[in-house]
Formats: C-alpha cells, structure tokens, sequence
C-alpha cells in the first residue's frame, strides 16, 4: 500500500470515499484457479487513506481449496483449518453453522488512516466489497478481535455491526443466504448516508450538536442538483399523467392496474377524464413552481400525491439514470444534502395524510364526516376534494389553463 494519508481535523465523511479493486489474473495458471484475491484501495480525495484485502474461495473451482488456501499462509491458512478437511471439503461443524455456502470470501488485512478508522466506515467498506464479491451462497469471514492479523479489532467490530456470527475464538462468520446480514447492511449504509449528508459528522453519536453542525443551512433540503432532478421526475410524471390521460377517457380502473393512475389510492380509481386532468397539470404547476422562485409547497391534497410521486422517481432516476443526472447537474455546485430524498420526505410536507388512503385498515378516513377522519383532523382526502387549496390565499389562479387543452 502507499503511505496512508491522515487528513487533520477532518471529520470522516464517507461520501468522499472511493474504493478501487485491484485484481490481477493469469490467462493460464492452474494455480489462480478456486482462489482470487483482490487488494481494495480505499482512496479519499484522489489520496489513497486505507486498503484491505478480500479473497475469495470457489470451492467448485478449487482442486483441493484447502492446500490452495493454506498455501496463502497466514490467516486464509487459518481459515482453511477451521473450514475445510484434508481431502478439501467442508467440515461438518461449518456446514451446520451456515445455510447453504458453497464459497468463502475472506476479509483481511486492514490497514486505514485516521479519521477513517471508525467501526460504521469499515462496516460499509467490508458492506460494499461483500456486496460486489458474492452472492446468497457465500460464508463471509473476519478475523475476530483476538486475532494477530493487521486491522483485527477493527474489522472484527465492522463483522459485528454486519451481523457476523463468532465461529470460533478466531473467526467471525456473515452467513449471506440469511436475511439478518442484509438489514444490518441496509442499517450501516443508512447511517452512512446520514452521516454524508452532515459532512462526516454523526447525528447518532452523543456529543452531537446540531447547531455546530449548522442544522438546515444553506437553503435548505431543495439543493439547486437536488431541485433540478426532482423537476426532471415532475416533468417525467407529467407527461405520463397527460398520455394516460388521454387513453384512459373515463374509463375506470380495477385494483392493481398499472401505470401512473392505477399507482394511487382506491379511492381515485373510478374518477373521470376531468379528474385525471387535474391530476395530471399538479405535476406542472409543481414543476412550475421549481422552475421559478417560487415557495415550493404542495397547495393540495392532488400536490401532495404528486410529489410523493415525484421524489419516488426522483430517487429511480437517481439510483437507475446517473448518466442522465450527471448531464443535468453538471454545471452546479455540489452540495452534501444533495439528492436526500428521505429529507425531502420528511421536509417539504406539512403531513403525510394522503398516504393514509392506501392503508386498507383505515378504509373510509377520506368521507371527512367520519368518526375515524375527524379523529384524526384529516381534511381534502375524498377525491372530488383533491385539488382545493389548502388555503385559499394560496389558491392557484383558476383561469391558468391545462398544458393540454
């Protein structure tokens, strides 16, 4: 590894984090057969702070994977005792710890720089590498505390945090056909991203302070990158809405049909064309409102569905259309709450009501002369009632036209 950088005073902001895998591989050699090693590069501003080792052991592929394991020394030789026989096959004893492994991935050799030797970093490092290097049929080991191996205690913490299971004094076992794993690395990667999203520090942590921290500076959840692809998502839905729109007539629609209108509540789904006109120009006159300077708020209870909707294809186009967000926001300043789609949720909404139409237990919460609606002060849930203003100071001018007369 090159020299590992320490960056003083600076927080550990995993969204600065890169890791390159370095793997290099005979055409032919009997001898790269059944194991595979790969040495990642954990790099942080084009400087690299950290590495470890992963490898990987294909039982299938290996002649004897336990010699050929063993012939690595250190602690694959370890491992290879503790798992396999002479003969190269599983041990009872493992092969009753996991569900259905039929390969090893061996997690090493860490060596990393302040401030990134923290036990959440590493467990989404260890996350991101397993993620890569296996499927639901891999046993994933770490050293545990106790071992003589570079970055044990560390990586053994990481293991613990990922749901890794002691296997021995020596090994700590993630078994990857289980679900338990999984949510833990769903947990550790929501974490990581909160802490991106605060420059590296950590809300969770005791000695959090929010005002140092500076709270929700900087205009806000809605980033100019964060604004211009939740505009791109409205723009997307809006020109769904007014093609379904336009096929759809009056007709109704069943439980469960597709598209944009089949996505809302049941209480939508036998409204007619003038309805799903309305429906429709909510996503532009949000998108308007992005656009402009205008207060971004949805005005009603049709607003409201359309951002919900909004931020859901925001985030697809976010996780499944990078290239095209990358063009869109090339030209504007990066900014650490950009994208946080779970904030926009959160934010840019003064309830969550609306939602409430999907839950079947509460059937009935729209007719507002309801036991269970006035309860709860719902309001504007009955779908002829979707598009009055919350307010009516707020009311958007009735003679601004649809954008498809």
């Amino acid at each position: 590894m090159t020299d590992p950088v320490t960056i003083p005073d600076t927080k550990a902001d995993p969204g600065v984090l890169v890791l390159e895998f370095r793997h290099a591989h005979r055409l032919i050699d009997p001898s790269e057969e059944g194991v595979q090693t790969w040495r990642v590069e954990i790099v942080a501003g084009g400087k690299t702070v950290g590495s470890l080792r992963a490898t990987r052991g294909l039982y299938w592929k290996a002649d004897n994977l336990r010699e050929r394991m063993a012939d690595e020394q250190a602690f694959l030789s370890l491992v290879a005792e503790q798992l396999l026989d002479h003969d190269g096959k599983f041990l009872p004893d493992f092969e009753e710890f996991v569900d259905m492994a039929s390969s090893v991935l061996v997690v090493d050799e860490l060596d990393i720089a302040s401030p990134w030797n923290d036990p959440w970093i590493v467990a989404g490092l260890a996350s991101s590498v397993i993620d890569r290097l296996t499927d639901n049929q891999f046993a994933v080991v770490f050293p545990h505390a106790a071992s003589p191996c570079t970055g044990a205690a560390l990586l053994a913490e990481a293991a613990t945090l990922l749901s890794a299971k002691p296997f021995s004094d020596e090994l700590l076992i993630i078994d990857t056909a289980l679900a338990a794993p999984e949510e833990a690395a769903h947990r550790v990667q929501e974490r990581l991203r909160t802490r991106a999203r605060y420059g590296g520090a950590d809300p969770f942590s005791d000695d959090w302070d929010e005002d140092e921290e500076g709270g929700e500076e900087d205009g806000g959840i809605l980033t100019a990158r964060t604004r211009i692809v939740l505009l791109l998502a409205l723009q997307d839905l809006s020109d769904q809405a007014w093609e379904e729109a336009a096929a759809l007539g009056d007709e109704p629609l069943p439980r469960g049909a597709g598209g944009l209108f089949g996505a809302l509540p049941p209480v939508t789904l036998r409204q007619d064309a003038t309805w799903r006109r309305h429906m429709a120009r909510t996503f532009d006159d949000l998108a308007a409102d992005l656009s402009s300077e205008a207060e971004f708020e949805p005005r009603c209870t049709g607003e409201e569905m359309a951002l919900h909707l909004g931020i859901a294809r925001a985030r697809h186009l976010t996780h499944n259309q990078p290239r095209r967000v990358r063009d869109s926001v090339e030209n504007l300043p990066e900014h650490r709450r950009d994208f946080d789609w779970e904030a926009c949720s959160d934010l840019l909404f003064q309830d969550h009501d609306v939602l409430m139409l999907f839950d079947n237990s509460l059937d009935g919460i729209e007719d507002g002369d309801s036991q269970v609606s006035q309860a709860l002060g719902v309001i504007n849930l009955a779908a002829q009632d979707w598009f009055d203003a919350f307010d009516p100071e707020q009311a958007r001018d009735p003679a601004r036209g649809f954008r498809h007369e």
